[in-house]
């Protein structure tokens, strides 16, 4: 079932590419577990748009950094893609990761390069529960119960096809996610814990409900909090079928500083290691 599909299903908040009219129906994550029918608003649609939406934006004009992305590098995304599209058979693609990991920003290029749509766990969830961000989430209904969303939200994603899906840094833990994962092609973005904690000390850490609270400059904090995490969910990102590591792209391209890469040439590798992944599960593509 592809994504042209979603609107017959009435799944809320999963969006295919272009604009769709007619009743607004979808199920519901409620806080029992269990899905409900609930008929949205307007409002509540526009914004489960947000949460899973088709990235229409041409590669050439996304930034990241201040640096736009190379033309080389959009044609070689471009050609990757068009080169295992037929043999990802319209599977999903789950992006897993740290924190800060670019999960969103990389699964966006992907998404659009695939002619996929996409989603982002973690929004698609804050707007299940009544607009919440995952932190108030985190403080108003505690870990176990985020976790549970975040479990029925893989589940329902399990049964879509054609959709990069981003996946918050947790989502790992729980084997039956893993389970629901393994239905399409998972990519872990592994990136060095020490870029990880620069990137998130620029930006703060009021977002993330596990390092928020820690003492000390920002930095060092988020530097110790996600060695801690790392350690605690390195063996599960492994679980991936397909790893792109920033230092080995880094090395490839001559760089000395994994920090210095574009989501593109990130989305490159990412499509690069789903495409091993593919040929070893098909006997080298054989037909």
């Amino acid at each position: 079932m592809d994504a042209k599909a979603v609107q017959t299903l009435n799944f809320s908040g999963f969006t295919r590419p272009g604009n769709f009219e007619g009743r607004r129906t979808g199920f519901s994550l409620s806080r029992t577990g269990k899905p409900e029918m609930v008929r949205m608003s307007r409002r509540k649609m526009v914004h489960m748009e947000i949460a899973c939406s088709y990235n229409n934006i041409p590669a050439s004009i996304l930034e990241s950094g201040g640096h736009k992305f190379p033309l080389e590098e959009e044609l070689i995304l471009k050609n990757k893609s068009q080169q295992i599209q037929p043999y990802l058979n319209g599977r999903c693609i789950y992006v897993v990761g740290m924190m800060g990991s670019g999960k969103t920003t990389v699964g966006k290029i992907m998404s659009q390069a695939l002619s996929y749509s996409f989603c982002d766990c973690d929004t698609l969830i804050e707007e299940e529960v009544d607009g919440n961000s995952v932190a108030d989430i985190f403080k108003l209904y505690g870990e176990s119960f985020f976790r549970d969303r975040e479990t029925e939200a893989l589940r329902k994603m399990s049964m879509m096809h054609k959709f990069v899906i981003s996946t918050g840094g947790g989502a790992v833990l729980r084997p039956i996610n893993w389970k629901y994962m393994h239905k399409g092609v998972s990519v872990w973005l592994d990136v060095p814990v020490d870029a990880l904690a620069k990137r998130i000390a620029a930006v703060g850490t009021n977002s993330r409900p596990l390092l928020h609270d820690e003492a000390g400059d920002a930095y060092t904090a988020a530097l110790m909090r996600l060695s801690s995490l790392f350690e605690e969910r390195g063996e599960f990102y492994a679980n991936a079928n397909a790893r792109v590591s920033l230092e080995n792209i880094a090395a490839k391209l001559g760089r000395s500083d994994a920090s210095d890469l574009s989501p593109t040439a990130i989305a490159i590798e990412a499509l690069e290691q789903v495409d091993n992944f593919l040929k070893a599960e098909d006997g080298g593509y054989a037909r």
